[in-house]
């Protein structure tokens, strides 16, 4: 058995503009946080069948064959592999599915860490980021963007700056320890209760952005907005001016709202207009594409007074640390039989792995681009 560990992410700044639609156009810009909040994934070859069982949430699939897999992101990543049976996997996750912190960029990047380790195959983070981008992007044509993927593979307090080609440049911003928690401890995080589905949210988005040039021009003046702000954000945060990186976040609450009207609610506002009023909240936005999951909220002043108001109204705070380390393995006891039951060939997306014989998608030997 192997167990992968990898954090979930908060954005700080830039969001939205990782979608291909936008950064083939002008390039995308992300800074954002891995928390010490996690995906857990268990990968074990079955002894004595040759099924895929596949476990998460409240669902369970056992079947004979990788096209019958259900899970999408499972069922390309086995492929990748080239493994058509014989495999179990199982997940399990600190905070549920649909909270806008990046839950399936972190399945699929855990995933692809147990199973190249179960092929004794050690990659970098470099590699599984463009991996699992290749999968959700360019295999199932998912409206996402590439931040969770690579924000899954490395933690940290991470900046991503993405070509017109879809090349990523990562960097790690540069922040002392004590300045780190000053910044946690006054942004405070809370729980909606509600759920969403962040490609029907970002669906909107995508297709303005391939649309006329009339559907374009408010969503693009928006992410042209959004991505300016995002390096004023991480100058301020570099600089340590936090009340500036709260104003700024106020300045993202406006411009996120006019992008659709699915990323907000007349209810977050009105909560948010109170907190701003009664509380000193300097800004907030709602973490990932909108419309529920977590409310960030930046506090310089005595933050228990808004703790227990927003417990009133039935949103718990989340305590939570920056994440350093990233995509992990935390249990590796997977047995030499391995080596029998799926043996090793060159992949036709580079490196010592299986042949993923059934990807059409994949690149020719030798040329994989999964920045594309």
């Amino acid at each position: 058995m192997i167990i992968t560990r990898t954090p979930f992410r908060v954005t700080l700044g830039g969001g939205g503009t990782d979608l291909p639609s936008y950064y083939g156009k002008h390039g995308g810009f992300i800074f954002a946080m891995g928390i010490d909040k996690y995906m857990y994934v268990m990968t074990n070859p079955p002894g004595v069948d040759r099924k895929i069982r596949v476990h998460y949430s409240a669902k369970s699939q056992i079947v004979d064959h990788l096209s019958q897999v259900e899970h999408d992101l499972v069922r390309e990543a086995l492929r990748i592999q080239g493994i058509n049976d014989r495999m179990e996997i199982a997940s399990m996750a600190d905070l549920p599915a649909g909270t806008g912190v990046g839950s399936s960029g972190a399945y699929l990047v855990g995933l692809l860490l147990a199973l190249h380790q179960y092929r004794r195959d050690y990659v970098s983070m470099d590699v599984l980021a463009k991996e699992a981008c290749f999968i959700e992007l360019n295999v199932l044509k998912k409206p996402i963007g590439k931040q969770d993927q690579y924000m899954a593979a490395y933690g940290g307090l991470t900046v991503l700056e993405i070509m017109h080609n879809g090349d990523v440049e990562v960097r790690q911003a540069s922040l002392r320890e004590s300045a780190i928690t000053d910044l946690v401890s006054h942004t405070h995080i809370y729980y909606t209760g509600l759920n969403r589905n962040a490609p029907e949210v970002l669906a909107r988005q995508h297709a303005a952005m391939n649309g006329s040039a009339a559907e374009r021009g408010p969503i693009e003046d928006s992410l042209n907005g959004i991505k300016e702000l995002g390096y004023r954000i991480l100058e301020a945060i570099e600089s340590e001016n936090f009340d500036t990186w709260g104003c700024l976040l106020h300045q993202h609450w406006e411009h996120k709202k006019r992008m659709s009207e699915k990323i907000s609610a007349t209810v977050w506002d009105q909560i948010y207009d109170e907190v701003r009023e009664r509380f000193g909240v300097l800004g907030g936005k709602i973490i990932g594409a909108g419309g529920g999951g977590f409310l960030m909220l930046y506090c310089p002043q005595d933050g228990r007074r808004l703790e227990d108001f927003m417990m009133s109204r039935g949103m718990p705070r989340l305590y939570y640390y920056l994440e350093r380390e990233g995509a992990k393995v935390v249990a590796n006891v997977a047995s030499t039989q391995a080596m029998i039951l799926h043996p090793t060939a060159t992949s036709a997306l580079g490196g010592n792995r299986a042949t993923p014989q059934q990807n059409d998608d994949a690149p020719a030997a030798g040329t994989a681009r999964y920045g594309d």
